[in-house]
């Protein structure tokens, strides 16, 4: 079977100063900035994932968590394959508008969208606020998957775009060529490339 190609569109949603901006840096460029200015808008970078015999490039959408642009999400999210919802595990209030989050994606696009939930900043696990059983339990109540991140020490950021690609693939009914049975390690058949160009539109 030939190799198959796919453009998948990923939507960052969060309140702001959870780290949703320095999760895709990490992820994208490989680089963390304790500076990280506000996101203004949105903007997105690319990412190329090749999966057994199917190659997916990531159109990954960081929008702003401020108050008042909460009104522009759904231009973003609803021509999204994938949520990714962020908050800090520090702050108990980010995981509520989360919840906020969850409610609104499926009441407007449904079950088809797929959703991940970051708990970030995971380097500060000794303040942590929001408890980790009860988020999971949320998470898994609603069809996602948890994943506990810091984009400082660029824990588990790797292996969250990983499984919401592959569950996307699921969805879209080509699992095979993903490489079957889901995983949530980068492993196996699967090979991270970086040489799809970073792209940004709007302000940063």
């Amino acid at each position: 079977m030939g190799s198959k190609g796919h453009n998948l569109k990923i939507v960052m949603l969060g309140e702001g100063r959870v780290g949703k901006t320095s999760l895709v840096l990490r992820y994208c460029k490989d680089t963390f900035s304790d500076k990280q200015v506000s996101t203004i808008q949105a903007s997105y970078l690319q990412k190329r994932l090749t999966l057994g015999s199917t190659t997916c490039n990531l159109a990954i959408w960081d929008t702003a968590g401020q108050e008042r642009f909460h009104a522009l999400g759904p231009i973003y999210y609803r021509d999204a394959d994938g949520a990714l919802l962020v908050y800090d595990i520090t702050d108990a209030d980010s995981f509520n508008k989360v919840k906020q989050w969850v409610k609104e994606l499926r009441k407007m696009v449904g079950n088809d969208i797929q959703i991940a939930v970051a708990g970030n900043k995971y380097d500060l696990e000794k303040n942590r606020t929001v408890s980790q059983e009860e988020a999971i339990k949320f998470v898994q109540s609603v069809g996602g998957t948890h994943h506990n991140t810091s984009a400082k020490t660029n824990k588990g950021i790797n292996e969250m775009f990983l499984d919401i690609t592959k569950r996307i693939l699921e969805k879209k009914g080509d699992a095979h060529g993903a490489g079957g049975k889901r995983s949530s390690m980068v492993g196996g058949n699967t090979l991270v490339v970086d040489d799809a160009p970073p792209k940004k539109e709007g302000c940063c």
